[in-house]
């Protein structure tokens, strides 16, 4: 609308704020209980994971070096290198999305903050939550690659990749909530939900 539309008023004497705020006043009451529940099961699921991250980064497969140099005893080895960054990864990732869905559950809800932070804040959330959940599970998967015995370790590949093929439709079934906030965000035009809403 142009600026000075903005200070006229209608027969009640309301301006468009006015008018937009009333009339709008059950979606913002729905789209903040939702996006509250949203928030809630994100920040459960980023706590586990904090957890898990915080206990894996803490412990050392395979323990450490009798000598005086109290080195890793799989230090050079690939598994233990993708363990160490994939623990760390999952830890700071998994704390980044508990504090963003935090945010968001101390937000004030006004309209205005649907319109830029609340999408944004939600969006990054899930993205650093999916990040946090893959680096887990490469965490876990080299961390358990040690305990195996040699004849054990290739068979256990077919179950890693049944783990990660599940936790993949978890994050595809998801994917059209995170589709949709991209082109809320980023798009121009108003878009239609893929849902038909």
């Amino acid at each position: 609308m142009p600026l000075h539309f903005f200070i006229h008023r209608n027969k009640k004497g309301e301006t468009p704020h006015d008018i937009f705020t009333d009339t709008h006043k059950d979606l913002v009451e729905s789209s903040r209980k939702w996006l509250t529940n949203t928030a809630q099961s994100c920040s459960v699921v980023a706590a586990l994971i904090a957890g898990v991250g915080f206990a894996t980064v803490s412990a050392v497969p395979g323990g450490l070096k009798q000598d005086d140099s109290g080195q890793p005893v799989f230090e050079n080895k690939l598994p233990f290198n993708i363990f160490s960054i994939a623990a760390l990864v999952a830890l700071y990732s998994s704390v980044i999305a508990l504090v963003i869905f935090l945010s968001i559950l101390t937000s004030h809800y006004q309209e205005k903050d649907f319109l830029k932070g609340l999408p944004r804040s939600l969006l990054f959330g899930l993205s650093v939550i999916f990040i946090s959940i893959f680096a887990m599970l490469a965490s876990f998967s080299a961390g358990h690659f040690f305990v195996l015995k040699d004849s054990l370790k290739y068979m256990s590949l077919q179950v890693y990749a049944i783990m990660c093929l599940s936790v993949t439709i978890f994050v595809i079934a998801q994917f059209p909530l995170y589709f949709d906030l991209i082109m809320a965000k980023y798009s121009r035009l108003p878009q239609r939900g893929r849902m038909g809403a």
